[in-house]
């Protein structure tokens, strides 16, 4: 698994990969959880290009509901169609049931996956920003694989596809769900292991400037700071200072280029302040 993942660009560690491995062979979810910009997301990103399967995303969010992550009616289209007909062919039952058939139905990812089957990974993004109701839907769809839809009756996955749920822990997720699911803490990756995976990610970058962001970036993690860099910031600052033509961080370009890395007016303030204990001089 972790070769796999190598291949995309993805570094997994000994028990990420383990806990990928388990998930596909049993069937079942993997929940990972972690501080934001770890690397979760990529995590079924990298999945599903190893694969060869399509990728379906559902962002969460506050307010989701179920119609807005499974299915809704194109009715625009259907309003169309019924000024289309003639008023005795409207009046015909089997037009209305047409008005209710797949032609106008629009899919939502749920339901995409769940047609898609084995050959989709379903990414449930930041479960932990939905409400305790979509959280309870979702656990029905997950135990089950299929859904009811009225009209069309019930829509069943032939065979179950690959579920990645990422939470950032902003609340805690209900047991239920948790049982349902593998998981997998994915915490900040060493330094060692940062500087490989921005080789990976930026393998122009001299080796030399790859270590010296990801050893500035770590000391950042280090800071009170509201918002702390994720490895994607490391990677972004890494080809920052690269654009610019620098051979190092040094003082100026990291002022220069600290948008790359800090995105929050305060925690820019407080790194202005260290940034001699950031950079390590």
């Amino acid at each position: 698994m972790a070769s796999a993942l190598a291949d995309q660009a993805y570094l997994a560690d000994r028990g990420l990969s383990t806990a990928m491995f388990l998930a596909l062979s049993l069937g079942r979810p993997l929940l990972l959880e972690g501080e934001a910009g770890v690397g979760k997301t990529e995590v079924a990103k990298a999945l599903a290009a190893s694969l060869g399967v399509e990728l379906i995303r559902l962002q969460c969010y506050e307010g989701i509901d179920a119609g807005q992550a499974l299915y809704e009616w194109d009715y625009a289209r259907q309003l169309l169609h019924i000024r289309a007909l003639s008023e005795r062919a409207a009046a015909d039952e089997a037009a209305v049931d047409e008005l209710f058939g797949p032609r106008f139905l629009v899919e939502r990812p749920l339901l995409r996956a769940l047609r898609a089957g084995g050959g989709a990974v379903l990414l449930i993004d930041e479960i932990d920003r939905a409400d305790d109701e979509f959280e309870a839907f979702l656990l029905e769809v997950l135990s089950d694989f299929q859904v009811t839809v009225p009209e069309l009756g019930t829509i069943a996955a032939a065979s179950p596809p690959a579920v990645v749920l990422t939470s950032n822990r902003t609340r805690d997720l209900h047991d239920a769900l948790k049982r349902r699911c593998l998981y997998h803490w994915i915490d900040y990756p060493s330094l060692e292991r940062e500087v490989e995976i921005v080789a990976a990610r930026a393998p122009d970058v001299p080796a030399a400037l790859a270590r010296q962001v990801a050893g500035a970036v770590a000391r950042l993690r280090g800071l009170d700071l509201a918002k702390r860099p994720g490895v994607a910031e490391t990677i972004d600052w890494t080809h920052a200072v690269a654009l610019l033509g620098a051979e190092g961080l040094d003082p100026e370009v990291a002022l220069d280029t600290l948008g790359s890395v800090v995105k929050d007016h305060d925690d820019v303030e407080v790194v202005r302040a260290r940034l001699a204990d950031v950079l390590g001089s």
